[in-house]
């Protein structure tokens, strides 16, 4: 079956947070990870979040202190403050989306996951899609929550969507988020709500039902993540059409 992702997708691996080696001080999510990724010829994956004045910027955490000398909670400052905020380890300043997009210009694809609060906030989603309505190069977007998708659905239909996914959601991080909201994330049940062209699927969950129904049935383009050891990488080119890396540089 043809697949619904365009094929620059899944045409090279996707270094995790930009390809990132924090004994040399590059960390993840900075322009140094960015510029190393590019300079391999690998996507990039990286995270945007929201910040107190509605841009997106490239970071993982909801707060500051494990990666920054801030312990601030990102959606409490603006852009132009985060951008103040120093890195422990490196001189590299935060990235705005626009900024990582005039910084690729399409040398590469980028995957960009919307983190997300569950809370149906829409904002971040408003603003990525104004960004990348601009933006010539290839990029794709995915989240964890179903309701994000569905606004990169409604708000930037014509950008490839994907869905972040484990088989159980078992782990601490997923205890806060009320039953009704794991049960829709559980084997891709929102699919026909979220209609996505790809599945970003947790290495260690992989061979599954969903994801192989999925791929197989419905032509959605199979990502697994983290892949970190050999073991994982072998599995990734069994059960997947391409991986999400970190740790090594693999040969193309």
């Amino acid at each position: 079956m043809a697949s619904r992702a365009p094929a620059w997708l899944t045409a090279q691996p996707i270094a995790h947070r930009g390809l990132h080696n924090r004994d040399e001080g590059v960390i993840e999510n900075t322009p140094s990870a960015f510029t190393a990724a590019i300079a391999h010829g690998f996507a990039i994956e990286t995270d945007l979040q929201l910040t107190a004045d509605g841009e997106a910027v490239a970071f993982h955490d909801d707060r500051l202190e494990r990666l920054t000398e801030s312990s601030a909670d990102i959606r409490t400052l603006t852009a132009t403050e985060l951008k103040q905020v120093r890195f422990k380890q490196t001189a590299d300043h935060m990235f705005t989306l626009d900024e990582l997009c005039a910084f690729a210009a399409g040398r590469v694809p980028l995957v960009l996951e919307v983190k997300s609060r569950f809370d149906g906030d829409r904002r971040l989603v408003r603003r990525i899609a104004e960004i990348l309505a601009k933006y010539d190069g290839p990029a794709a977007l995915m989240s964890f929550d179903p309701d994000q998708v569905m606004a990169i659905r409604e708000l930037a239909p014509k950008i490839p969507r994907g869905i972040v996914a484990e088989r159980y959601y078992r782990e601490e991080e997923w205890q806060a988020l009320p039953p009704g909201k794991i049960r829709d994330m559980l084997h891709l049940r929102h699919a026909f709500r979220t209609q996505p062209h790809f599945i970003a699927y947790w290495i260690n969950e992989l061979p599954a039902p969903a994801p192989w129904i999925a791929r197989n049935l419905f032509g959605c383009a199979l990502l697994t993540w983290t892949v970190r050891t050999p073991e994982q990488r072998a599995r990734a080119a069994r059960e997947a059409d391409q991986m999400i890396f970190e740790g090594f540089v693999p040969r193309k």
